[in-house]
């Protein structure tokens, strides 16, 4: 994987840069729609390349050890020839999930014993073991093993859980240039820089990170409970720490004003549930504010969904249509709303790099955070 900054912001550390990798070429910013099991949720493959424009989606590590099973995956050849997306896949390690099995999980120095949440049976993921499951699975970004503490975490235990997540990092930095990809292309590692809410716990881990000359880093255990101003705030000593010359990743975040704070203060990849969850339960993000298409305000309302939606995603549906299909609980009011609220995502990083790469980031998302953040 190469990465090539290509301009910074000069009154902020926001940046534009392009990502490559095997499968292809990512422009950053980006946001990655989240396809846990190898599928986003309610959206064909051909209306994430054509209608959201996905650079790159995500897969979950855990999901897929689970279901369909890494001898599925392997027999398939990975799991881009398993669903059949030719772009690049990000693989999270699976440690939030097993970390929010808070009563199905022992967590131990060789690493985290589980139970599935599908069947019950036992399982444990260690930090090289999960190197050769992301390996199976074939993503071209690949992440640390490492344990997520809550935002509200006491500083004794945060302290504890980054020492052990460090040495995990090594264990799991030295298995992956051990050994190679079994698919015929090359796959990048990520280390993940926890440390929850406290400065002195994110600039150790960071520098640690730092040290290791990986092609990317990852920031995680943010918006997990913690006040949104000590997120801002964490990313910022972070970034001031990581190096700008490598792609960094704010694992799970967030709304559309997160993802333009955290443009500002220097993140390049971006991913979360929200847009298709929300979407799944009626919220949509737009331009111009939040629309809940269950009110009723939308009932005789035929003008379209956005309004000039045609800038990111074509569609001829109207909101009362779509408020008339959520009230129906018709399957299509899902796949719409998923489709708009991730074509705006993508939509949002891509002006926000138009921007950047224009001089003007810093007034164009003051007037977008504004805007995005209304109620409809």
């Amino acid at each position: 994987m190469n990465f090539e900054l290509l301009h910074t912001d000069t009154q902020s550390r926001a940046r534009a840069g392009l990502i490559t990798t095997d499968h292809g070429t990512i422009e950053t910013p980006i946001f990655m729609p989240v396809g846990t099991l190898g599928s986003v949720k309610a959206v064909h493959q051909h209306e994430l390349k054509e209608d959201i424009k996905a650079q790159i989606i995500l897969g979950n590590t855990y999901h897929l050890y689970l279901r369909p099973g890494l001898s599925v995956l392997e027999e398939a050849g990975g799991l881009h020839r398993f669903n059949g997306w030719d772009k690049p896949i990000l693989t999270d390690s699976g440690g939030f999930q097993v970390f929010s099995l808070s009563d199905n999980r022992k967590l131990t120095e060789e690493g985290a014993y589980f139970r599935s949440h599908i069947d019950g049976s036992k399982h444990l993921f260690t930090p090289e073991n999960v190197v050769d499951i992301q390996r199976t699975i074939g993503a071209d970004i690949t992440m640390a093993f490492d344990e997520c503490p809550p935002g509200t975490a006491e500083y004794g235990y945060a302290r504890k859980s980054l020492d052990l997540t460090l040495r995990w990092l090594d264990r799991g930095w030295n298995h992956f240039n051990e050994t190679e990809g079994k698919y015929g292309y090359r796959q990048s590692f990520f280390p993940i820089v926890q440390g929850c809410v406290y400065p002195d716990l994110r600039r150790k881990a960071a520098e640690y990170v730092a040290e290791k000359g990986a092609d990317g880093n990852a920031i995680g255990g943010l918006a997990v409970g913690e006040p949104t101003d000590k997120m801002y705030e964490m990313i910022e000593i972070v970034n001031e720490i990581l190096p700008t010359d490598k792609p960094r990743y704010l694992m799970g975040v967030g709304t559309p004003a997160n993802i333009l704070e955290a443009i500002e203060r220097g993140v390049d990849m971006f991913d979360c549930v929200m847009p298709t969850r929300n979407g799944r339960n009626g919220m949509l993000f737009t331009k111009n504010g939040i629309m809940n298409m269950r009110n009723k305000k939308w009932a005789t309302d035929f003008s379209p969904i956005e309004e000039d939606g045609a800038s990111y995603v074509d569609t001829a549906y109207s909101r009362a249509y779509l408020r008339h299909l959520f009230i129906s609980q018709e399957l299509l009011a899902m796949q719409i709303a998923s489709i708009h609220n991730l074509a705006f995502y993508l939509w949002l990083v891509k002006e926000a790099r138009r921007q950047i790469l224009e001089g003007n980031f810093i007034p164009w998302k003051k007037n977008m955070i504004e805007r995005v953040t209304r109620r409809l």
